[in-house]
C-alpha cells in the first residue's frame, strides 16, 4: 500500500503544482484548504488568523478520513506568528483530531536547518513588519542565530503571488552573509524548486525553502523521501 499523506494549506496558496513535484509517485498527497479571511487590516492580522488553531480542527479531520497518516499545515508565518509555543499548539491540535503524524512549515523548517547542520541563518522573506521580527524570534528561540533578515521589498501582501525565481533568485543571493551557514527562504507562496540547486551551486552552501522542507519533513514522516535533484537537504541529510 502506497503511503498517504495529507496537506493543510492556507485559503490563499498557489503554489499546489510546484509542491507536487516534491512528492514521488509512490505517496499520495491530498490537499485541502483552511476558511477563507474575507478581509484583514495587514499581514500580521492576516496571519494572525490564520494561525488559530481551531482552522485546522476540520480539514485535519477531514484528511485522516480520506487516509492521510501524516498530516502538515502548510504556512510559515501563520505557524510561527504566536512563537514556538503558538506552533506547537497547532501540532497537538492536529494530533489531537487524528493526525498521527502532525507538523507545520515552520517546524519543518526547524528541522532542514537543523539536518543540514546550520547554526547561523540568513533569512529571505515577502514579509512586512513586524512579521518579520516574528520570525527572527521564532528561529532564535529554535537556537538559532539569525545574521541576517532581508525582506524581498513587497508593498502589499497581495504582492507575493507576482514573485517570479528571478525575485527570488536575486534577493536571495544579495541576503547572503559571511558567517550564515544556511539560507531560509520563508514563505509557501515563493517558487523555489528549480532556484535551490542553482542558489546552493552558486553560495556554497545549503537553501532551504518553506515548502522543500514541509515536502522532506511530510515524507521522512511516512518513511518516504522527496525528490529534488541538487537540493542539499534532499540529497544529504536524514531526520
Amino acid at each position: 500500500m502506497n503511503a498517504h499523506v495529507g496537506v493543510i494549506a492556507s485559503y490563499d496558496f498557489t503554489r499546489e503544482a510546484e509542491l507536487r513535484r516534491w512528492f514521488p509517485p509512490s505517496v499520495e498527497c491530498t490537499l485541502t484548504f483552511t476558511g477563507k479571511v474575507p478581509s484583514y487590516a495587514d499581514n500580521l492580522d492576516l496571519v494572525t488568523r490564520l494561525g488559530k488553531p481551531r482552522l485546522l480542527v476540520e480539514p485535519t479531520r477531514d484528511l485522516v478520513a480520506h487516509g492521510a497518516e501524516a498530516v502538515a499545515y502548510l504556512c510559515t508565518a501563520c505557524s510561527f506568528v504566536d512563537g514556538v509555543a503558538g506552533e506547537r499548539v497547532l501540532r497537538e491540535t492536529m494530533a489531537a483530531h487524528g493526525a498521527r503524524r502532525a507538523l507545520t512549515t515552520s517546524s519543518a523548517a526547524i528541522g532542514a536547518l537543523r539536518a543540514v547542520g546550520a547554526r547561523r541563518v540568513a533569512v529571505v522573506h515577502p514579509y512586512q513588519e513586524p512579521v518579520d521580527r516574528l520570525l527572527a524570534a521564532y528561529l532564535d528561540a529554535s537556537g538559532f542565530e539569525v545574521v541576517a533578515l532581508t525582506p524581498l521589498g513587497l508593498d502589499a501582501v497581495e504582492d507575493v503571488y507576482a514573485v517570479g525565481e528571478r525575485d527570488v533568485l536575486d534577493t536571495v543571493v544579495a541576503g547572503d552573509h559571511p558567517e550564515a551557514d544556511a539560507l531560509f527562504v520563508s514563505c509557501t507562496a515563493l517558487p523555489t524548486y528549480d532556484a535551490l540547486p542553482r542558489l546552493e551551486e552558486r553560495l556554497g552552501k545549503p537553501v532551504i525553502s518553506a515548502n522543500q522542507a514541509t515536502a522532506w519533513a511530510l515524507l521522512e514522516a511516512v518513511g518516504e523521501r522527496a525528490h529534488g535533484p541538487g537540493q542539499r537537504l534532499l540529497e544529504n541529510a536524514h531526520a
